[in-house]
């Protein structure tokens, strides 16, 4: 649809289609209201499809006596784990422990088992060295005491927030990516009545009518809300990660430890056929609107880190497949270490403009909740139902008709797609049923994707509705003709659109997920033969 096509009036307009305001846009739908979801960039082009990919409880909470935080990080857990099988899934945690360690085992021990009381369950077990380190080959055994195993969750965050938009507009909503809110609009009494917004490509602009907006831009959010409080702001933090071939690590839990620089916790997890190494934790100090990439420090200090606890493990930067950032909208009071800030969300309220930032993914319904009561008083009160359907539509236990495919694979594509999931396999050509080397993503994904779900650029698609660009060398370069056979009729893109955006997405790539220029690994430079050079460098020779 068309910016032009778009209706007037609605009941409710949220900004920001990250985690945030997926969340929302989902649970208003669920409310019966008349919802549109805009994005000036592409669905979870942000932060939300550059997080660790992890649901989980916040262990390092505890040790900040955020008791209440790590309490409803884990019964989300929980929840998300029960309704969002093959999207949200059990991760294992192997975390060593060494002499003189901080945190050492008697208090990590002590924060799992209050970690189990919180989910009901006894979910940790401690291993002495012998039995860990079988465990985990390759760590470093001097001075290890033995480890602790636990469980988190783990999630492809960009197909969270697109399965929550999907759903949402299956149910009647309206989402628009590339669509730019351009000002709130207000009355003579300063009230919201709506919001100018812009295409971000063709530019034109249109007035659309409401009389309640929610601010859920993230990082952004001061852009069209100041904070109320005047020491109480928008702290962005960037936290980058490298991703390696699963080979150089067998693993099949994560492993968390300690970096020896600041003993801050890093881990390495396996994600989607490869291994993530991160995170970092740093002030994000240039135009939130540059897109971020890595830093050679971070770089530095991801692999000083690895390397520290797996010294024998053979790993260069020369194997790194890619490289991400995102940018955490934290609040912050005061200069402490960006590691110590709160990942609690906070709402503001201005006259029918609700802003919400902070928060994490793991507690996505809780901030959505806790926006849509602060709006509820803006909203048209006959229109909010009662009881409410689940937050995701039921997908069938198994599949109509299963193609060959096994059922591991009919989760993943269930948790992902919700029922969709049916329509994609059922039109995909048979030789499209198998995975994209490298990755656990079938070819048919890729042409169900640029159909259905608002695809303008390449890199929304390979970035995002798929991992190719984060999971496979240069970015899935090899693949782009396959690519393009499959995709030309579900993107309308003449011969030139599609080289543009082939030229467009591997620059991209190249700038924002790979390593800094730095490290790049320069081409052999190909000499064509001289016959003259030839002589000259024997006869030189024969004069030794």
């Amino acid at each position: 649809m068309k910016l032009e096509d778009l209706k007037n009036n609605w009941d409710l307009i949220i900004i920001g289609a990250g985690i945030t305001g997926a969340g929302i846009f989902r649970e208003a739908i669920r409310m019966g209201l008349d919802v549109l979801l805009i994005e000036r960039q592409d669905f979870a082009w942000g932060t939300s499809s550059r997080s660790s990919k992890l649901i989980h409880g916040g262990l390092r909470y505890l040790k900040e006596k955020r008791f209440l935080l790590t309490r409803a990080s884990v019964n989300e857990r929980e929840y998300l784990l029960k309704k969002a099988p093959g999207l949200v899934e059990s991760l294992g945690f192997l975390m060593p422990v060494y002499e003189n360690q901080t945190p050492g085992k008697k208090l990590l021990g002590l924060g799992l088992s209050i970690y189990d009381v919180i989910a009901w369950e006894k979910q940790h077990r401690y291993y002495e060295a012998a039995e860990f380190y079988a465990l985990v080959p390759g760590i470093k055994q001097e001075t290890l005491l033995g480890g602790f195993l636990f469980y988190d969750a783990q999630v492809d965050d960009a197909r969270l927030v697109l399965r929550l938009i999907n759903e949402a507009v299956a149910s009647g909503g309206r989402a628009m990516n590339y669509t730019t809110a351009e000002e709130i609009n207000r009355n003579a009494k300063g009230e919201v009545s709506g919001v100018t917004v812009k295409d971000t490509e063709t530019q034109k602009e249109k007035n659309l009518f409401a009389p309640a907006v929610i601010n859920a831009t993230g990082s952004w959010a001061e852009k069209l809300h100041p904070s109320p409080k005047p020491k109480h702001h928008l702290r962005p933090l960037r936290g980058s990660h490298l991703i390696f071939p699963a080979g150089i690590l067998p693993l099949s839990h994560a492993v968390s430890f300690v970096h020896p620089l600041d003993n801050r916790p890093i881990f390495v997890i396996p994600w989607e056929g490869a291994l993530l190494l991160g995170t970092t934790d740093i002030d994000r100090k240039d135009d939130l609107l540059k897109e971020p990439a890595i830093s050679e420090e971070e770089v530095d200090y991801l692999m000083e880190g690895f390397k520290a606890v797996f010294p024998s493990v053979d790993i260069s930067l020369k194997d790194c497949i890619s490289t991400f950032a995102g940018i955490r909208p934290i609040l912050s009071e005061g200069e402490i270490s960006p590691s110590e800030e709160s990942r609690e969300h906070v709402v503001w309220t201005d006259k029918g403009l609700v802003t919400i930032t902070g928060g994490k993914l793991t507690t996505f319904r809780r901030s959505a909740q806790d926006a849509l009561k602060a709006v509820k008083p803006f909203l048209p009160s006959h229109k909010i139902n009662g009881p409410h359907p689940p937050v995701f539509s039921e997908v069938p236990v198994e599949p109509e008709k299963d193609f060959g495919l096994p059922p591991d694979m009919w989760r993943r594509l269930f948790g992902r797609y919700g029922k969709m999931a049916n329509d994609l396999v059922r039109m995909a050509a048979f030789e499209d049923l198998t995975y994209i080397p490298g990755t656990n993503t079938l070819w048919a994904e890729l042409p169900f994707t640029a159909k259905y779900e608002q695809v303008r650029h390449l890199s929304d698609l390979l970035l995002r509705r798929v991992r190719i660009g984060l999971l496979t060398p240069e970015g899935g370069k090899a693949y782009l003709k396959r690519i393009h056979k499959l995709c030309k009729d579900a993107l309308p893109w003449n011969r030139k659109r599609w080289k543009e955006e082939i030229k467009t997405y591997l620059e991209h790539r190249k700038r924002y997920y790979a390593l800094p220029p730095k490290y790049a690994v320069e081409p052999v430079e190909y000499k064509p033969f001289s016959v003259r050079e030839f002589i000259r460098n024997l006869q030189s020779f024969f004069k030794r």
